[in-house]
């Protein structure tokens, strides 16, 4: 609804449309276009909605000009100091912060839902030893709904309750049992008495033949991964999940959705193509020619993890994770791996030659998150699995939160057709 009488005006030919404009709370005007085409018989073109607000939201903000990201009001950098994920998941879920009593009652309920059903590993078994795990998880958290009947009822808030408990709870063991799965090693069931982070690493790394400890370091840092990556406002993925939802899909299609569109290289795919361009330098000798090709226009080479589509000044989540990899490389005692030497120095140099500094192309979160993963021990075709793990909260409160918007309609984007007209159809022998 648009706030008080201010007005955009749009002149077509020899009409004039009045075009309301929408106040956010903060963050630039809205200009509502909704009556465009019946009023003005016009579409807008956009591609990439790149200047078009599709809906309302109250979840995340982003200011990439002074790199910006809240989580309902909370600053991001301050979150990752002070709370944990599962507090972030329960702030993005429900709009505040929980009380100690709210709080343990949250993670007691997640906690009670980690496990799978027992069938559903005949998924698992049935997919190539050598598929990627985004390929399992994409079909594993699809067929959820053909064992959870009783949270797929859109229209029943308890049952979105219980789907949202579910996929928060579960998306941990489905990502660890696909890894498993591509090693060849045996599921390992998650454990009540560890925390949701410490829980994930036992369940990829512990083996029967003998004890795993998880590390606390290594716990904080895979559980501020999964809270920086909570949520991102309506990217990509985040779209999809909210566009497949308009349909009234049930959840876990929806949640399916946003994972096959995250497996895109230039979406959740960023970390996994940052760790294959630092393999395909190969040494630190090689660095300049790198920067040099970088640098050149009109070779088609990037340097991945640096810049950001959204932060035009500087990635805030980055920070924070700048921080845990220098703990968890200083606790693995790792930094003198070929690939993490050429990471450090690429850092330098994009955080103090001129070119990058003007181009603002420092290292990201893609950047740090990669390197942190690796040094853990994922392969990197477990990157974008990890970061839909994280995800899920994001894509579920954004969908809980489209479900209740009065204002929801079935996603239908118009289009700029460039084909041929209306032609008649023409009898074999004369063409």
């Amino acid at each position: 609804m648009a706030n008080g009488s201010e007005t955009a005006k749009l002149t077509i030919g020899d009409k004039v449309i009045d075009l309301p404009i929408m106040k956010p709370s903060v963050g630039p005007d809205v200009v509502d276009i909704r009556k465009l085409y019946a009023q003005g018989d016009v579409f807008t073109y956009d591609p990439g909605f790149t200047s078009t607000a599709s809906c309302s939201s109250t979840i995340t903000y982003i200011d990439g000009d002074v790199g910006e990201l809240l989580y309902r009001g909370y600053a991001i950098e301050e979150l990752a100091e002070k709370s944990h994920f599962l507090e972030c998941c329960y702030l993005l879920l429900y709009g505040e912060l929980p009380s100690a009593a709210d709080l343990e009652d949250f993670e007691s309920r997640v906690t009670r839902h980690t496990m799978i059903h027992e069938q559903m590993h005949n998924f698992f078994r049935g997919f190539r030893r050598d598929s990627h795990p985004m390929a399992i998880m994409t079909g594993v958290v699809g067929a959820m709904s053909a064992f959870y009947h009783d949270s797929t009822d859109v229209n029943d808030a308890w049952q979105r309750e219980v789907a949202a408990i579910r996929m928060i709870a579960k998306m941990p063991t489905i990502a660890a049992m696909a890894y498993k799965y591509s090693v060849g090693q045996p599921f390992v069931y998650p454990k009540n008495s560890l925390d949701y982070s410490g829980n994930f690493l036992h369940m990829c790394f512990a083996v029967p033949a003998e004890e795993y400890v998880v590390d606390p370091i290594l716990s904080r840092a895979m559980d501020r991964i999964m809270m920086l990556h909570a949520d991102h406002e309506q990217n990509a993925s985040t779209s999809t999940v909210r566009l497949a939802g308009s349909s009234g899909a049930n959840p876990f299609a929806c949640v399916a959705a946003g994972i096959a569109c995250l497996w895109g290289p230039a979406h959740g795919g960023a970390n996994q193509a940052c760790l294959e361009m630092l393999g395909e330098i190969g040494t630190v000798d090689r660095i300049p020619e790198f920067i040099a090709r970088a640098k050149d226009k009109d070779d088609p080479f990037k340097l991945m993890g640096f810049g950001h589509r959204v932060y035009k000044n500087f990635d805030p989540r980055a920070k924070v994770m700048k921080q845990s990899a220098d703990e968890v490389l200083g606790l693995l005692g790792i930094e003198d791996n070929e690939t993490l030497k050429i990471a450090k120095e690429l850092e330098r140099i994009a955080l103090e030659d001129e070119y990058f500094v003007s181009k603002k192309l420092y290292p990201n979160v893609d950047f740090y998150s990669g390197i942190i993963l690796e040094a853990m021990g994922f392969p990197t075709s477990m990157f974008t699995p990890i970061f839909a793990m994280s995800r899920t909260v994001g894509w579920i409160s954004q969908w809980k939160e489209m479900i209740s918007d009065p204002e929801q309609k079935i996603g239908r984007p118009r289009q700029r057709y460039t084909g041929a007209p209306r032609r008649e159809y023409s009898e074999i022998e004369n063409r």
